[in-house]
């Protein structure tokens, strides 16, 4: 196994730790109710100063809410990509193994998805239609992380043409970084959620890319 393969899956190992002990950090350090409705966050005064300082965009909101579509439409493309194969080949072993753990990993990133939106640490700085809203970890932010770094990587092996990998590789990480961007200064996230949804993404990307690179080693 190669020193660069080794040295992902413990970065990425590490990225996940971060997030874990991210994650306590906020439950306890400098907790205040600053939240709608007297919500408790942590980190309050760093939180409070941040969103003073970008405010509320409602509009930009609304565009990234909408883009957010299509990471989701994207891991459908790739799933069904993985079933035509599957199906097709009749085998599950033998649909292409880039495929298998471009699948596997969705179905991590969606998982992870829901436990938060399920166990709700955090809540929104602002109510949405009247409602408190689970915000942490950004699960835009980790989604578009996740759905294009790792479809950047697909892409790169897949299109022959340079060019139009170049392309499509750019467009991926210039649509991540929109969206990161877009929901920092839409004012929608602490921003201790946004921090939290890039240690998360970036932990389970890298442990993506030690899985691909296995393949490439062999």
């Amino acid at each position: 196994m190669k020193k660069e393969n080794v040295k992902s899956l413990f970065l990425g190992v590490f990225m996940l730790l971060a997030f874990v002990l991210w994650t306590f950090l906020i439950k306890f350090i400098d907790v205040d109710a600053i939240g709608p409705d007297n919500s408790q966050v942590g980190f309050s005064h760093f939180n409070r100063f941040f969103s003073n300082l970008v405010g509320v965009n409602m509009k930009l909101y609304h565009i990234t809410d909408f883009l957010s579509l299509i990471p989701l439409f994207m891991i459908f493309a790739f799933g069904m990509v993985g079933l035509f194969q599957w199906f097709g080949r009749k085998s599950i072993i033998k649909v292409d193994y880039d495929i298998l753990i471009l699948g596997g990993f969705y179905i991590a990133v969606l998982g992870v998805y829901i436990l938060f939106e399920i166990l709700e640490l955090n809540y929104r700085p602002i109510l949405i239609n009247g409602c408190l809203e689970a915000s942490y970890p950004s699960s835009t932010t980790m989604l578009s992380i996740c759905v294009f770094s790792s479809g950047a990587t697909f892409l790169n092996t897949r299109i022959k043409n340079p060019t139009l990998r170049k392309i499509a590789v750019f467009a991926s990480v210039a649509f991540m970084i929109f969206m990161v961007l877009g929901r920092i200064f839409s004012g929608v996230h602490w921003i201790t959620d946004i921090i939290g949804g890039i240690l998360l993404s970036f932990g389970l990307i890298l442990i993506y890319q030690f899985f691909i690179n296995i393949k490439k080693a062999t």
